[in-house]
């Protein structure tokens, strides 16, 4: 297990909903900020950096994976880091970037209210609804040219595009500015990652942007041209009830914006992208589809999902492949009692109240040599048994690591299906690579490319042309 520790914790908000496994052994990156100065007795080894203050934090900012695999190789499994101005605490965040603060919200209330509309009826509600809207998107935005006609675009941007806005009209049910949104969205998101580095300069043009938006979201506007009652509008509903204000209501309400729509279009691109550049994936996959129900691929079914009732352990597959390749998420969890962590080699080290232990999956299991063969090359059936069974279960030494499929990025699973159903897709360039990752993007969920992947489609002269 490799766990390292720092003054500071890191964004924690949504890694929640893109956790790729659940881990049955001790295995797993623990990130442990430390909120003392002094040493005791059996703590983990300690590692100031050269640069008083600052400590690690201009490196850790510049590329988080590669510094934490430098420090695992120089002190071992477990470590601290001593920075102070690496990342945001929990409770910063939401005062920080968000200028968010809501005393009055228990965790519990908000958890039920969550539950109510992310299971059961509900979610297969928004599931529909999530459908109809992409397909509708899909279409519409083939009408202003032949239907043999090719399109050229970035795979990133197409991606991204469709999915947020597909994603905004099925819980915020505005249509006339989803478009907007969306271009402000993205360039909230690109300083947000900068301002929780603590590398943006330009704070002014963070503030307008998150301005901007919160006049896009709020009650007001998002209440003109609903036609029902929308996940939004519930959710209005549940934070007034609790007590917060009208400010603080639509502040709320862009840190929901961001939580739920900032990484089903990044893993999308990730999962077409690895397709296209290995041509062996993308025919098993297309293999796979054309063996399901034919009529539920029709675009006269548009609340009809076929992936919710059929098979799919290749298509599953290579999600999950793409997950541990690009989900490099981090969780923090404060320490509220003192406590003995004892490590899988039988040393056991001191955890103090108050001090921070944050988990980064990426680097192990889903990077570990010892659990993955070969971690960094992409094997579309990593996740496949012999008898093209889903595999979940993988081992490091006797230790059991198990992964567990979740609901969170069903919506880009269920985009790559419609995609490869109704457009025919290609490289522009056949022998293009896939882009590497924007370093400055670990921790904050799926990573996102350095660049774009140009791509041409159009539609399919037969929905059934596979």
């Amino acid at each position: 297990m490799l766990v390292f520790s720092c003054f500071c914790s890191f964004i924690e908000i949504i890694v929640l909903q893109f956790l790729l496994a659940t881990v049955e052994c001790d295995i797993v990156n623990l990130i442990v900020s430390f909120s003392h100065t002094h040493r005791q007795k059996n703590e983990p080894p300690l590692d100031k950096g050269f640069i008083p203050w600052l400590g690690h934090a201009l490196e850790f900012g510049k590329d988080a994976a590669k510094f934490l695999a430098k420090m695992k190789d120089k002190h071992g499994d477990i470590f601290t880091v001593g920075s102070t101005n690496t990342c945001l605490r929990s409770s910063l965040l939401l005062k920080r970037i968000f200028s968010l603060e809501l005393p009055s919200i228990k965790p519990t209330a908000e958890r039920k209210w969550m539950e109510q509309h992310f299971q059961g009826l509900s979610l297969s509600t928004l599931s529909s609804s999530m459908n109809t809207h992409l397909q509708s998107l899909l279409m519409s935005d083939h009408d202003r040219c032949g239907p043999s006609e090719w399109r050229e675009d970035g795979l990133f941007s197409f991606c991204y595009s469709l999915l947020f806005r597909a994603g905004y009209l099925t819980l915020f049910e505005r249509r006339d500015n989803a478009a907007a949104v969306y271009k402000e969205f993205r360039k909230f998101d690109d300083l947000l990652a900068k301002l929780a580095r603590c590398s943006l300069n330009q704070g002014k043009l963070f503030a307008s942007s998150q301005e901007q938006l919160w006049e896009l979201l709020s009650s007001d506007c998002l209440s003109r041209g609903s036609e029902s009652q929308s996940w939004q509008q519930s959710y209005h509903h549940f934070l007034q009830e609790e007590g917060v204000d009208a400010e603080m209501q639509k502040r709320a309400l862009l840190l929901q914006l961001w939580t739920t729509q900032c990484n089903a279009g990044p893993a999308a691109f990730w999962l077409l992208g690895f397709l296209l550049t290995h041509p062996e994936a993308m025919k098993a996959v297309k293999s796979e589809i054309r063996g399901l129900a034919l009529q539920d691929t029709s675009l006269q079914h548009p609340h009809s999902n076929p992936l919710e009732a059929q098979s799919t352990p290749v298509f599953d597959s290579v999600l999950s492949e793409t997950l541990r390749l690009t989900a490099a998420v981090m969780i923090n969890r404060e320490v509220v009692q003192d406590k003995i962590l004892c490590m899988a080699d039988g040393q056991a080290y001191h955890l103090r109240k108050g001090d921070r232990v944050c988990l980064f999956p990426f680097l192990s299991p889903q990077m570990d040599p010892e659990i993955h063969q070969e971690p960094e090359v992409f094997k579309y059936d990593r996740f496949l048994n012999e008898d093209m069974t889903v595999k979940d279960q993988f081992y490091k030494g006797d230790k059991r690591l198990k992964y567990c499929k979740t609901f969170a990025l069903g919506k880009s699973l269920q985009f790559v299906f419609l995609l490869l159903t109704h457009l025919d897709l290609e490289m522009c360039d056949p022998d293009a690579k896939l882009p590497q990752v924007n370093p400055g993007r670990y921790g904050f969920g799926m990573l996102q490319p350095d660049r774009d992947l140009q791509v041409r489609y159009r539609l399919k002269r037969t929905q059934h042309e596979m």
